[in-house]
């Protein structure tokens, strides 16, 4: 058992392994990590019990203002330090996580814990008083737009007094204490899990809104401190392609949110091992157990501190449809899963979207190029651009394909990004907000196409072809893929087959002949009407029966066979469907 300190709230050091559902997986994360003996900061949880304890009651629960006391107290301890006062001042990170990820759902808060006096403090000892000015504006701006949602002119050199006039003005303060800004900060993320875009997210994957989400409170380590200093993101295994060597990025003398907000564009990790040799090997060492450990592809956060590597988050990676495939299937030649668990890690949505259109061999020789980016997810999208998410998603429901064209995203364009066919920004990196969500969503996805490049596009019919990094300026001509053209596509076609609950037949196959045809059934489009339509055949084809509803209803219903263009969506579905009925 970790060490309880009180209802809600837990200390992390490794020498127990919490229940996920209660400690969320940001936790979860810290704690197994120390549990292999791998650099971690000190850490507290305050557990998802609180936070629907919070959301049933509308205010923090009765014990939770002294369990957070006793978690300080503890990270006091830990660190050596103390939050809000003395030489050496504690400052943590406030983040929040839920059993199952949800990238940028969640807001996190830095620096807390800083203010006039601790500022002097930090500039003393570390003797930089630009990097304690640097923290003191950081925390003010993540604080005032997180806790206190005021908006703050973007200024990268303002003032903490400026800023907090600016907070003034509009009726709002930040706390003067270090305790009461921590309250603020848990409230927030405790708030947030109700939010618009969460809510939204949630949805889109079929996560239960009674999970909530649990609170990591952790001692800061400072990527901003010095030229030896740095933040940064490691995937074990490409994201993007699946390809077996390690890939991320670094931002030198940066936080985190720096790396993943898209205002900046990191370095390559080549970038780290050059400056930093014997620590580059360190964090890939640390990146082979943690894949081995968890067995599966890591998403790694990790801080320096002047030259000195910490872990803050392990997590299965978000990967690109093509990635998934690779990883499911080189993982079990490896011998690393089963081929049942490799299947379970492939969508239906997942193979679609690799067995869409792809455009023609010379389709864009002799077309205009409008723009250019770093690839995030691969695809290719034809569509009208719309720079609103709010734009798109409407235009998407009135049955138009559109492209949202963003300077960068953030978790407020989550739903503008479900319905575009392809999301394409002007700023940022792999390990941006729209490449780990366009990731995510299977969404063809450009990122870093450079200031005011696509958002003067609105209105215009373009090509994103994110397999090879342009928008063109006019729809090409696509072709469409098949599975057996792909061995890996292949060998889970096979395993699927064998797994699933009807059988799965292409276009060509003698049954399909005999199939009764949906199409030209009045209803059959809608996946709602289906279980009535259904009912007393044995082969179908046609209509939304190929949909992940449509097959849920089709085994429900008691079809055997189901002819399809690709069969392999079709049979992951119905796993999935029978996994479900189960």
């Amino acid at each position: 058992m970790a060490i309880s300190l009180g209802q809600f709230a837990l200390a992390l050091d490794g020498t127990a392994l919490p229940e996920r559902n209660r400690i969320g997986g940001k936790a979860w994360s810290v704690a197994r990590m120390q549990s292999f003996g791998l650099p971690v900061p000190p850490a507290v949880v305050i557990t998802t019990d609180a936070c629907r304890a919070y959301l049933e009651a509308g205010r923090f629960p009765d014990g939770l203002e002294a369990d957070l006391d006793a978690a300080i107290a503890w990270l006091e301890q830990a660190a050596g330090r103390k939050l809000g006062d003395g030489a050496q001042p504690l400052l943590v990170s406030v983040r929040s996580g839920a059993a199952i990820s949800m990238p940028g759902m969640m807001d996190t808060v830095l620096n807390l814990g800083i203010n006039d006096a601790t500022e002097q403090a930090l500039a003393a000892e570390s003797g930089d008083a630009r990097f304690a000015r640097d923290t003191h504006r950081r925390f003010l701006e993540l604080y005032a737009a997180i806790v206190l949602k005021a908006t703050l002119p973007s200024e990268d050199d303002a003032e903490p007094a400026a800023i907090r006039a600016a907070i003034e003005a509009q009726g709002l303060a930040v706390p003067a204490t270090p305790r009461e800004q921590l309250h603020g900060a848990v409230e927030a993320v405790f708030a947030s899990w109700n939010s618009r875009r969460a809510k939204r997210y949630r949805k889109h994957h079929d996560i239960p809104d009674s999970l909530g989400t649990a609170v990591t409170v952790q001692a800061m380590v400072f990527g901003n401190l010095d030229d030896a200093s740095g933040t940064g993101v490691l995937f074990s295994r490409n994201p993007l392609s699946g390809d077996p060597a390690p890939y991320g990025e670094y931002l030198h003398r940066a936080q985190g949110e720096d790396v993943v907000s898209g205002k900046f564009t990191p370095q390559p990790l080549s970038a780290l091992e050059h400056a930093h040799p014997a620590l580059h090997a360190e964090l890939m060492d640390a990146a082979a157990k943690l894949e081995v450990e968890n067995g599966d592809v890591q998403d790694i956060e990790f801080t320096v501190q002047q030259g000195k590597l910490y872990l803050l988050q392990s997590r299965s990676a978000k990967r690109a449809p093509q990635a998934a495939v690779r990883f499911a299937v080189d993982m079990v030649e490896e011998g690393r899963i089963e081929a049942d668990t490799a299947i379970a890690r492939v969508s239906a949505e997942q193979v679609r979207s690799l067995l869409k259109p792809r455009l023609a061999d010379g389709a864009g020789d002799a077309t205009e190029v409008l723009a250019r980016g770093e690839i995030a997810c691969q695809g290719v999208g034809v569509g009208v651009v719309v720079t609103d998410s709010d734009e798109a998603e409407r235009r998407h429901a009135a049955g138009e394909a559109v492209v949202l064209a963003r300077a960068t995203t953030s978790p407020e364009d989550v739903h503008g990004m479900i319905a575009a066919v392809a999301v394409v920004t002007e700023q940022g990196g792999s390990t941006s907000h729209a490449a780990v969500v366009g990731r995510a969503l299977g969404v063809p996805c450009l990122v870093g196409c450079g200031d005011a490049s696509v958002t003067a596009l609105a209105g215009r019919t373009v090509t994103v072809d994110a397999n090879a990094g342009v928008v063109y300026g006019s729809a090409l001509p696509v072709e469409t893929p098949r599975e057996e053209d792909d061995p890996r596509l292949a060998r889970l076609t096979a395993w699927a087959a064998e797994r699933a609950p009807l059988r799965v037949v292409g276009e060509q196959d003698p049954q399909a002949a005999n199939a009764h045809d949906l199409d030209h059934v009045e209803g059959a489009e809608d996946p709602a009407q289906l279980p009535g339509l259904l009912a007393g055949h044995a082969c179908v084809r046609g209509g939304a029966v190929e949909s992940d509803a449509g097959v849920a209803a089709a085994l429900a219903a008691g079809v055997e066979t189901i002819v399809a263009r690709h069969p392999l969506p079709v049979l992951l579905a119905a796993i999935q469907a029978g996994r479900a009925a189960s």
